[in-house]
């Protein structure tokens, strides 16, 4: 389990250091509430988004895409309420995207999907 645990955390700093690469502000890595957690939320421009990070070493369970499913993103707008309830800044929209890491031969594949609906 800590092999997994360590790709997950991994993947996660990939994520946000290829996020701030990409012009965005993390604001929180790893919110938690009783009902689940955030893995990053981000601000771009005007714009929170709510960041899904999936992080695979192999395909043997589908995708690292494919593992995020309509309850998981469900999940993921209460929880951006809820957190966004809390809050003292605006944002104009909110989103979700998935990071979706694959790692194959010790290599990392990034795709980044913005505005994933189901």
């Amino acid at each position: 389990m800590a092999a997994k645990d360590d790709l997950g955390r991994h993947g996660e700093q990939l994520a946000a250091d290829y996020l701030t690469a990409a012009g965005m502000r993390i604001l929180e890595r790893n919110w938690r509430s009783r009902r689940g957690e955030i893995d990053i939320l981000a601000r771009d421009g005007v714009d929170l988004v709510v960041v899904e990070v999936k992080t695979r070493s192999s395909r043997s369970h589908g995708t690292a895409l494919e593992s995020v499913r309509p309850a998981k993103l469900a999940r993921l707008r209460t929880l951006a309420a809820q957190w966004l309830s809390a809050q003292p800044s605006t944002f104009r929209a909110v989103r979700i995207d998935v990071i979706a890491l694959e790692r194959f031969a010790g290599d990392y594949s990034i795709r980044h999907i913005r505005g994933v609906v189901v």
